[in-house]
């Protein structure tokens, strides 16, 4: 476990007021860029940033139940990240915010969230796979990486703040031997998180898109390492269905239904580990791999 990577994580997403708006809308807030070697922003960063901004414009009482956001340009690790939230409604049971993240004077994501009041109502969720291993038999990314001389990609994936461990072998050496798009993973922050179930939304939502294009790769037989491919995610759609804890174990199960157009679909569920369905994720990316 990583304390530091935790507390890394944790000091990304307090966001701080920014210069006063002229008006009731939009109201501003500022936030960090974590470090990634390639120099890009991380797309789930900006959603959990994203969603703070948003939170902190909502009835404490209200939470998300659903984001939908579009990546518009590459952000850059060396700047921080500006934040406008527009209150768009504020009703009975629903809130509804707009959220756009800015970089140098240009958007380079924009988002709608949803939020509402707990209330009752009639429940029912796809079930969990019940032929997954348990977490604990299985090796963490870190020893799957250790077996790999690949230091641009361990130097990133062993500063992720979550304890990850894949149920079928990860793409950054060796392609998949079956060209199945099913993949499942065990997570979960690393150490005890704030109790402020707003937070662990945003954590979620930042955990969720790590690898949720990867099932594309597996059914095209492909790894992160093919030669000219190129990936980037154009948008991230997630339904929040039940309160979460990210610092306990979650089962994510994704696929792709279709890739086409240089693009590819990753669906996933999210699992709380008694089998409770948490939240269930969509994001669509570009996927190009040269010809020959």
């Amino acid at each position: 476990m990583n304390d530091e990577n935790t507390r890394d994580l944790l000091r990304t997403l307090d966001l701080h007021p920014a210069s006063e708006s002229a008006g009731p809308e939009p109201e501003r807030f500022s936030g960090p860029s974590q470090y990634k070697p390639d120099g890009r922003v991380f797309g789930g960063q900006v959603l959990a940033q994203c969603i703070v901004a948003a939170t902190r414009t909502v009835d404490p009482g209200r939470f998300i139940h659903s984001m939908h956001g579009y990546f518009l340009r590459a952000g850059d690790v060396a700047e921080s990240i500006d934040f406008g939230v527009d209150r768009l409604r504020d009703g009975g049971s629903f809130s509804a915010r707009r959220v756009q993240a800015y970089q140098k004077g240009k958007p380079i994501m924009s988002m709608i969230a949803s939020f509402q009041l707990d209330q009752p109502g009639y429940e029912h969720a796809a079930p969990m796979p019940d032929d997954v291993p348990d977490p604990e038999d299985l090796p963490d990314i870190a020893e799957l990486l250790g077996r790999v001389s690949l230091p641009h990609v361990t130097d990133w994936v062993l500063k992720r703040p979550f304890d990850y461990r894949p149920v079928e072998a990860p793409l950054y050496g060796r392609p998949a031997p079956e060209r199945s798009s099913l993949q499942r993973i065990w997570f979960r922050g690393q150490g005890q998180l704030p109790d402020d179930r707003g937070l662990h939304a945003a954590i979620l939502a930042y955990a969720s898109d790590f690898s949720l294009l990867e099932p594309t790769l597996r059914k095209a037989g492909l790894t992160w390492l093919t030669p000219g491919l190129r990936m980037a995610s154009i948008d991230h759609a997630m339904w929040f269905h039940r309160p979460v804890r990210a610092d306990e174990w979650m089962l994510y199960v994704q696929e792709s239904p279709s890739a086409e157009n240089g693009r590819g679909l990753g669906l996933g569920r999210i699992y709380q580990r008694d089998g409770a369905l948490l939240a269930t994720v969509g994001q669509q990316g570009v996927v190009r791999i040269p010809e020959g």
